[in-house]
């Protein structure tokens, strides 16, 4: 018997999306739809969320809940199969800005009442005082949602039973540790071995201490957290709990991420026939504002523009390579810390026919990136996983990236020799975080590009990779059987009531049943 699954998230494609986080549980809940699992997202009610999910009802009314009074609506991720509860309280969720930041790109002061909000909500749902119906595994993603393993603690219920799953150790959600008399946290789970953490209230450690398994996602990313340089300070609470530490690897969503297929490309195409990808690539050139040149090579860089990513290296980078080659194109797309975008912007206009920059992220542009460029450049000082290169390969351009976390995992480096056969290998690896080592990785990549037979090896290498959802799907689906052994068949979360379904419901308006 397959057991109802309650996936609690901040993000989810198409509803919310600020980074990975949002492609890989959107890919995960389709896939164990595929898998015949009712599984169900619960998310904020972000106004993007309000208007990228159908035949929205209301279906229970949480009075008291922290921050005020909520609702659930219930609705379908639009042109899915995928069911999606929403947590509308509109002074939380619907204002300015992403999820996390207003509009000048700080982190809104009451992040830590949102996200205890909504893991407080799935609790209440997950003890049955809704008529929603209660899930038999509460999956719990990132530091979000990692308060609803304690809430369940707490209340003493053994019923239904919780994973977390680590995206980014890193984003830890650290707040004042007075707050937890505000969040309802008891005092008994308030010392150092709860959620306390440096005189913080901590809500990665509160999930890490109290969900019944945690997963994260690639091997390596698992055992690198368990050291002093990649635990963020959690890698002994991890110890503590590495026999219930799963990794189990994020997929792509084949469905949204296809060449032969794309609807944002101007012209598809495949690994048997790479013609469309020219014009991908001149179509590219114009929408960064790069002279249309299919000779010239180009390499993208698509991620957060932050020193995780390595944005700081690649500054120092840029200049170095546009000066020994002059025919090489920069393009990058991104958004994260507002000194370094400030200086990508500064660098493009001092480097206008090469380089274009685009702050920001939007999904066109993004697919675009991947399948017009002939290599990417993904630097990162650690990587739990590593999406972006996976659709790189998928659209066949090479990725240039760090040997760390799944990225090690998932892509296989190309020997340093210059005459080398290129065998099994699908990008380029390289250590360290110095300038010169992303410089020497990016030349390595211009001299495999200088040989297109060697290219189109590297290619055709990493477009027949397979990075489907389906051997991760079933991983978690083994995992979700052994806690939830003998689930009854039932009713499914949110039932399709097709004659609901309609316009989006309208963002800022308080609607009552």
């Amino acid at each position: 018997m397959l057991p109802r699954v309650m996936l609690v998230t901040s993000e989810a494609l198409p509803l919310a999306k600020t980074g990975g986080l949002g492609d890989a549980v959107s890919g995960l809940a389709r896939a164990l739809r595929d898998a015949l699992v009712d599984a169900t997202l619960f998310m904020p009610a972000y106004e993007s969320a309000l208007h990228a999910a159908s035949g929205l009802e209301k279906v229970a009314d949480l009075p008291g809940l922290i921050g005020g009074d909520a609702e659930v609506w219930a609705g379908w991720v639009a042109d899915t199969e995928i069911p999606v509860l929403l947590l509308r309280n509109d002074a939380l969720y619907v204002r300015p800005g992403n999820p996390y930041l207003d509009p000048d790109g700080r982190e809104f002061p009451d992040n830590g009442i949102r996200f205890a909000a909504l893991a407080q909500a799935a609790k209440r749902i997950s003890v049955g005082e809704t008529p929603i119906r209660v899930p038999h595994v509460v999956h719990a993603h990132d530091w979000h949602a990692a308060l609803t393993p304690l809430y369940l603690h707490a209340a003493g219920i053994k019923r239904p039973k919780t994973v977390l799953t680590i995206h980014n150790l890193a984003f830890q959600g650290n707040f004042p540790l007075h707050l937890a008399e505000e969040l309802g946290i008891p005092p008994a789970y308030r010392g150092s071995d709860g959620v306390e953490f440096w005189g913080n209230l901590n809500f990665m450690k509160a999930g890490l201490r109290y969900a019944d398994r945690i997963t994260t996602v690639s091997a390596t990313y698992a055992r690198e957290i368990l050291t002093p340089a990649f635990g963020h300070g959690l890698e002994g609470v991890l110890g503590l709990r590495a026999h219930e530490l799963h990794a189990i690897s994020n997929g792509i969503d084949t469905e949204v991420w296809d060449p032969g297929c794309d609807p944002y490309l101007p012209e598809h195409f495949s690994a048997l026939d790479m013609r469309g990808k020219i014009r991908n690539k001149l179509e590219m050139q114009r929408a960064f504002g790069l002279p249309t040149d299919p000779e010239a090579p180009l390499l993208a860089m698509g991620s957060r523009l932050t020193s995780q990513k390595m944005a700081d290296l690649a500054i120092k980078v840029f200049p170095l390579l546009l000066a020994a080659h002059p025919r090489l194109q920069i393009a990058v797309l991104g958004c994260g810390e507002r000194a370094l975008e400030a200086a990508l912007r500064d660098l493009a206009s001092h480097h206008s026919r090469n380089l274009g920059v685009h702050i920001g992220y939007d999904e066109r542009r993004g697919h675009l990136l991947h399948a017009g460029a002939d290599m990417l450049l993904h630097g990162s000082r650690f990587e739990p996983f590593g999406l972006t290169p996976l659709y790189s390969m998928l659209y066949g351009t090479v990725p240039i990236a760090s040997r760390v976390g799944g990225l090690a995992d998932s892509i296989a480096g190309l020997p340093s020799a210059p005459d080398a056969e290129v065998g099994s290998a699908t990008g380029i690896l390289f250590d360290g975080d110095r300038p010169a080592d992303m410089l020497a990785a990016v030349e390595r990549a211009l001299e495999a590009f200088a040989q297109p037979q060697r290219w189109s090896a590297l290619q055709k290498n990493g477009m027949t990779r397979h990075f489907g959802w389906e051997a991760s799907a079933a991983e978690y689906v083994e995992l979700y059987r052994m806690l939830a052994p003998v689930a009854p068949v039932g009713a499914p979360m949110v039932a399709r009531r097709p004659e609901t379904a309609g316009a989006p419901v309208e963002a800022g308006v308080r609607k009552r049943a």
